[in-house]
């Protein structure tokens, strides 16, 4: 069923084909859409519907776009559904995480290679067999960003959850046997950062068959507080933008090839 009226532009995100980008950056928050479109060449406001802000610009001569995907799997699943309606087929999560081995530190970059399923979303789409993984391509051209402009990064597997508060005070929930248990496997496991949106990303990515990845800025890291260990609180995005911009770069530049 088409609920968009014959506008021919997407239900939710109330943008049309051709409206945006192959690559399109994927921020949470909607207010941090006009900061990633600052980095482009004559960037311009699209759409600005529900949680989903739009704009489109060029980098390296090529079309760009930034669309906010709002918190959590439901509605980050619906920005790329609709974004690839539109055209686009290359994408980059960019977010924050809190940091869960004791060696990522506040301030530092994450990039996820695969994430952990502890949420809703994904589960509509895949039996939990299958794996929720980045875009090998995506996820190398964030490591090479890194590392050009000499990021302290840290590269692994995420874990993805529905409930923030369940991270933070699992032991007052009702299920709270079963949230620290995980959590404590998680860890044991090597699990580099929690977040919110990639798990379902990859899937659905998986299941459009287009390219998605991710990058994190550490805001802080609850496990280091845990042991006495110094951890500095980061809020500033900026750092996980500039590697997704040159991320962006790196893959325009090798698409070409």
């Amino acid at each position: 069923m088409i609920y968009s009226q014959g506008s021919g532009k997407q239900y939710h995100i109330n943008v049309g084909e051709g409206a945006v980008g192959k690559y399109v950056i994927l921020p949470g928050d909607p207010k941090r859409c006009e900061k990633i479109a600052a980095h482009f060449d004559d960037p311009k406001l699209i759409a600005d519907s529900r949680e989903y802000v739009t704009y489109t610009g060029y980098l390296d001569g090529v079309k760009v776009s930034v669309t906010s995907t709002g918190i959590g799997g439901p509605s980050a699943s619906i920005a790329l559904e609709e974004l690839v309606n539109c055209g686009a087929d290359t994408f980059i999560r960019v977010g924050t995480c809190g940091g869960m081995d004791i060696d990522v530190k506040g301030g530092d970059v994450v990039v996820a290679t695969g994430a952990i399923r502890m949420e809703g979303t994904s589960k509509e789409y895949a039996p939990i067999e299958f794996p929720a993984v980045a875009n090998f391509e995506v996820a190398n051209s964030l490591v090479d960003s890194c590392k050009t402009l000499n990021k302290n990064y840290h590269v692994g597997v995420v874990q993805c959850k529905d409930s923030f508060y369940g991270q933070h005070s699992p032991e007052i929930k009702p299920v709270s046997y079963e949230l620290m248990d995980k959590w404590n496997a998680w860890l044991r496991l090597g699990t580099l950062a929690s977040e919110m949106e990639s798990a379902a990303l990859f899937v659905v990515g998986s299941y459009l068959k287009v390219r998605v990845g991710s990058v994190f800025l550490v805001v802080a890291n609850q496990e280091r507080e845990k042991a006495g260990l110094e951890n500095i609180q980061v809020h500033d995005t900026e750092t996980a933008i500039e590697v997704a911009v040159q991320a962006i770069r790196n893959l325009i530049k090798n698409d070409r090839k």
